[in-house]
């Protein structure tokens, strides 16, 4: 069989590269510690309103001054639709899903998550200016998938 000189570099270069992502991944998992998220957080999804954790949904500030969102996605909405926070704060985000798996992106920053049934997800930004930024949904959930978005009203300090 007569290869190629060409498709022996392509040949190289294809398993040079998956040896460097392998060299990658071991050194992530066993030099630096990087494991998979363990005592992971769970909600009965069908008892979403009913847990004490979800029954108010909104904004509250902390002593410390943080903020804490607490939001549900259903279909194709969220709960609430329109959240205010401050400028200049922290805003930890709380979020669980009654139904099916949503995506929860804050338009023009890098707030980005997974929002799972049965799940809570947590995240925490600090908005750097204020006005209102787009809340959507950008996991396919549905036939109302593009209709599905919320918004976040960060305003000034007085």
């Amino acid at each position: 069989m007569n290869i190629d000189f060409y498709e022996k570099v392509w040949m190289a270069a294809a398993v040079a590269i998956i040896a460097v992502f392998i060299t990658m991944v071991g050194i992530a998992t066993f030099a630096y510690g990087t494991r998979p998220p363990s005592h992971v957080e769970t909600i009965d999804p069908t008892q979403v309103m009913a847990d004490a954790r979800f029954q108010t949904q909104g904004v509250t500030t902390n002593a410390d001054g943080s903020v804490r969102a607490v939001m549900v996605a259903g279909t194709f909405f969220w709960l609430p639709a329109e959240v205010h926070v401050p400028v200049g704060k922290p805003v930890t985000f709380r979020l669980t899903s009654m139904d099916v798996v949503h995506g929860f992106e804050v338009a023009g920053t890098n707030v980005n998550t997974m929002v799972v049934p049965g799940y809570v997800s947590q995240l925490t930004y600090t908005f750097d200016r204020p006005g209102e930024y787009l809340i959507v949904c950008n996991e396919y959930c549905g036939v109302g998938h593009h209709a599905m978005s919320g918004k976040i009203v960060v305003e000034a300090a007085p």
